[in-house]
């Protein structure tokens, strides 16, 4: 079988809990079970790999069903042959999964799975986002380590790190597609410097339609069970969570023609004093009144402060 072409090199981001890659892709097999697969079909056998079958409890409905590692560790620039099916340059590391839905309703997943060194150091973080998981049904597919620095511990173990699940009929458009509505709202991996959290919040009109939007997103925390976190009061502005240190102009109408965006930002402070600490994985956003809404997982680690700012929406220069 021929080699396949050498793409170009991308270096896996290793970073706690959030970093992007997915696989993706799912397939409908027999029996109610759905698989999702990652990788190029056809790359050939650089190195030997091994499969091993984990016995994972999992998380929340999401576990690892088997670890394939290269027989030696891996040069960066070798293709190895592996279940996902390795890109050349890949470390031809890889985990497969499944998904389980054992709730009521369709659910989209976005999972952080972490592959470790023999003494529990991450290596590498992959988050794969799994769509429409109908109630009752299992997914199946694989998330690769990608590319890893020469000097990187040998990889022995993975995990599931942390899993967000959320209604699909809300979950985020997946990228390169549009909403009925003509709009899709998502947030950015945020930033943190010295206690200041920020997040962005993104408004793309997608659709045919010019879209106006005046003011602040309007915004519901929600807790761990969707649903809703009380005793957190929602400012207008980032003035009073960090005077002058976000872009916090008045507020006023914008309107988006096709193609033309929008952004606003979620800005708090984890400061912990008296009380208990409060984390809301979870934000349902509306980019206006009456406007479909969206959930998206800036996990707002809010500490004992009670409060997060959200800036109004502002036109994207061009």
């Amino acid at each position: 079988m021929p080699r396949p072409a050498p793409l170009h090199p991308t270096l896996a981001r290793t970073v706690p809990f959030l970093s992007a890659l997915a696989a993706t892709a799912l397939l409908l097999t027999a029996c109610g079970t759905e698989r999702t697969g990652a990788g190029n079909a056809g790359a050939t056998t650089a190195e030997p790999s091994s499969r091993t079958q984990v016995d994972d409890p999992g998380k929340d409905g999401v576990r690892i069903t088997s670890l394939t590692l290269p027989s030696v560790s891996p040069a960066p620039t070798r293709s190895t042959s592996v279940s996902a099916e390795s890109l050349p340059g890949d470390s031809g590391i890889s985990a497969t999964y499944e998904v389980t839905n054992k709730g009521t309703e369709t659910l989209t997943y976005s999972v952080v799975f972490t592959f470790m060194s023999a003494d529990g150091g991450a290596m590498a973080n992959q988050t794969a986002t799994v769509r429409d998981v109908g109630p009752g049904k299992t997914v199946r597919g694989a998330v690769r380590a990608g590319e890893l620095p020469p000097s990187t511990p040998r990889v022995t173990q993975a995990k599931v790190l942390e899993v967000h699940k959320v209604p699909s009929s809300e979950a985020p458009a997946a990228a390169g597609t549009c909403p009925a509505s003509g709009i899709r709202v998502t947030a950015d991996q945020g930033d943190a410097a010295m206690g200041l959290r920020v997040v962005g919040l993104r408004l793309d009109n997608c659709g045919k339609r010019d879209y106006g939007v005046d003011g602040h997103p309007l915004l519901e925390l929600l807790g761990d069970d969707l649903k809703h976190v009380n005793g957190i009061k929602i400012l207008d502005g980032g003035g009073e969570i960090t005077p002058g240190s976000v872009d916090d102009k008045q507020p006023g109408p914008v309107t988006l023609r096709p193609g033309e965006s929008a952004t606003a930002s979620l800005v708090w402070r984890n400061t912990t004093e008296f009380g208990t600490p409060v984390n809301v994985p979870y934000v349902r956003v509306r980019a206006k009144a009456g406007a479909d809404p969206v959930i998206v997982t800036p996990n707002l680690d809010l500490g004992t402060t009670g409060k997060l700012g959200v800036t109004a929406w502002q036109k994207d220069e061009d």
